[in-house]
C-alpha cells in the first residue's frame, strides 16, 4: 500500500493534499459472497441508518447468525421480508439474486479469477444490480486496486470540491481525471470518499 500512496501523491498534487489531510488508508473489506451483494441491494437509495436497521431485521427474520444464503432468502415468506422493511421491488431483487446463485448463473467461487469487466458482466445479470454495485463488490469484496467508480455521487462531489469545478463532473471527465491514478484508482476513490468525512467533521 505504501507504493500506492507514493504513486498517487506524485501523480496528483490535489490528491496528495487529500491524502495528507485524511491520513492512513483504512479501507474496510467485506466477504466476496452472496450476502455482500444482498446487502448492497438492501442499502440502495436508503440512508445508512435506515438500511442497517432493515438489513438487521432481515437477518433476524432468517433466524441465523451465519452468512446469508440463497436458500434462506428463497424460503423466507414475502410477508416476512416486507415486515423487515423491504420494498416489494427489493424483495424481488433479492429473490432473483438467490435464484440465479442457486442455479449457478451467479457463481461467487469463480469471481476471484475473473477480470474486472467479467465480474461486472457476471453480476449485472441480476435484477437490481447495476455497474455501481458491481464496482463496489470489486473494490470492497474482491479488493481490486484499480477500480474507478465514475458514476459515484460521492466521488464526483469530492472531485468537484477538490478541483474547484463549477458543477459535478460527468463520468467521462472523472475517467479522464483518474487516468493519472492508475493502477491504484480504488485507493484514490477511498481517499475522495474520506475527504467528505473530514470536511463534515471539521
Amino acid at each position: 500500500m505504501r507504493q500506492a500512496i507514493i504513486h498517487l501523491k506524485q501523480a496528483d498534487p490535489v490528491l496528495r493534499e487529500i491524502i495528507e489531510r485524511v491520513g492512513p488508508y483504512r479501507m474496510q473489506h467485506t466477504e466476496p459472497d452472496f450476502e455482500t451483494v444482498a446487502r448492497s441491494i438492501v442499502f440502495q437509495q436508503l440512508s445508512g441508518s435506515s438500511a442497517r436497521a432493515i438489513f438487521g431485521r432481515l437477518k433476524e427474520a432468517l433466524g441465523s447468525d451465519a452468512r446469508m444464503a440463497p436458500e434462506s432468502i428463497l424460503s423466507l415468506p414475502l410477508a416476512d421480508a416486507r415486515d423487515a422493511g423491504l420494498s416489494q421491488q427489493k424483495a424481488n431483487y433479492l429473490r432473483d439474486l438467490a435464484k440465479k446463485t442457486q442455479t449457478g448463473v451467479i457463481d461467487f467461487a469463480r469471481l476471484p479469477r475473473f477480470s474486472d469487466q467479467q465480474v461486472i458482466e457476471h453480476l449485472t445479470v441480476v435484477k437490481g444490480v447495476g455497474v455501481w454495485t458491481a464496482q463496489m463488490f470489486l473494490m470492497f469484496a474482491l479488493r481490486r486496486p484499480d477500480v474507478l467508480a465514475t458514476g459515484d455521487l460521492g466521488v464526483r462531489s469530492a472531485i468537484r470540491k477538490a478541483y474547484r469545478l463549477r458543477s459535478l463532473p460527468a463520468p467521462a471527465r472523472v475517467e479522464k481525471l483518474g487516468a493519472k491514478w492508475r493502477p491504484y484508482r480504488s485507493v484514490a476513490c477511498w481517499y475522495l470518499w474520506r475527504s467528505h468525512d473530514t470536511v463534515l467533521v471539521s
